[in-house]
């Protein structure tokens, strides 16, 4: 199955002069996609041609006269801004010319314009934002909702799960993906009554329910999801990526502060390395908007060339793998 993937290419705090080197970079090890970049042709084409002339033939450029900034209202992005790259990018999912969407524009016009146009599946009450955050076990925790919910009701915490799990089987290939509540505490009688109801639900249903956990679980990797409301979960995405600035900060400071420090430091490098790499935040770039009738990836607003090139291996992923169509089988119904 060959695989297009539409790409907001204006989208985020770099625009094309990251998300074309990096769909370029992508193109070059997976021969079965095509692009269709979506913003201002005569920025794309220049922007092709100085990353790589020779991938011209593999991307497909569609016109859009607006741009959806950073701190745009949703109202604005939305109602007003009909022709944003963001907007004609996700279109293009709609009208089926592509199996995947990726901008790393504002967080909330991308919810917002994705469910508008796809609209959500049968079956699922609201759409959430998941993705992997770094564990002590070098791999990831896939954490939802990230902020689309900030009040929730546990059926739609249990729904969370479930998309959850259908992506990690799906997706990375897990055939029974552990899932954590994410709670005050381990005990049954802690938390508030949406947990204690939603946590009732998840026993009952029939996922590999590990039970409740608490925060620092997301790190140690004791289970592979881990569902909470919107609000909560968008604290704990911000907090862990200053974290993991914060140490890949400090191994530089390390290196830089003095001689001694870095003949000392030789020694260290390759476990420090190591480490650096394991909390890298860009290799877990690209969140899924989950429960919608179209694959939709959200890059980090910051991400550099390396980071959306990430986001373009999830979309890929995600649409290889017909993650939506099986999101939609498990809730009984297809997608449109």
């Amino acid at each position: 199955m060959s695989v297009t993937l539409a790409v907001d290419a204006m989208g985020g705090d770099f625009g094309v002069a990251v998300t074309i080197p990096a769909c370029c970079d992508f193109l070059q090890s997976h021969p079965d996609v095509m692009v269709i970049a979506v913003g201002d042709p005569k920025l794309l084409n220049e922007a092709i041609k100085r990353c790589n002339a020779e991938m011209l033939n593999r991307f497909q450029i569609i016109g859009a006269s607006e741009i959806v900034l950073m701190d745009d209202p949703i109202e604005v992005a939305l109602r007003r801004k009909k022709d944003s790259s963001m907007r004609v990018a996700i279109e293009q999912v709609q009208q089926g010319q592509a199996h995947a969407v990726v901008s790393a524009g504002n967080t909330g016009a991308l919810m917002a314009i994705s469910r508008y146009l796809l609209k959500t599946l049968e079956g699922i009450d609201r759409p959430a934002i998941a993705t992997a955050i770094p564990n002590e076990l070098g791999k990831g925790t896939t954490v939802l909702d990230l902020g689309a919910n900030a009040d929730c009701e546990p059926i739609h915490l249990l729904q969370f799960a479930q998309m959850a799990d259908v992506m990690l089987r799906v997706v990375n290939g897990n055939t029974s993906p552990t899932i954590g509540l994410l709670n005050i505490g381990e005990e049954v009688i802690k938390g508030n009554d949406v947990v204690k109801q939603a946590a009732e639900l998840l026993r009952q249903s029939k996922l590999n329910f590990y039970g409740n956990v608490e925060g620092n679980d997301i790190f140690k990797g004791t289970t592979d999801i881990v569902v909470c409301d919107g609000f909560v979960g968008n604290v704990v995405l911000k907090a862990s990526e200053g974290l993991a600035k914060m140490m890949s900060g400090m191994i530089r400071e390390e290196f830089s502060r003095s001689l001694l420090t870095k003949l000392m430091g030789l020694t260290a490098l390759i476990p420090l390395g190591r480490v650096r790499k394991r909390v890298d935040h860009r290799r877990y770039n690209g969140a899924v908007l989950l429960g919608l009738r179209g694959c939709v990836i959200k890059s980090h607003g910051s991400a550099d060339r390396f980071a959306f090139k990430v986001a373009l291996e999830r979309a890929y992923d995600a649409a290889k793998n017909r993650m939506v169509d099986k999101i939609a089988e498990t809730f009984g119904m297809r997608s449109v």
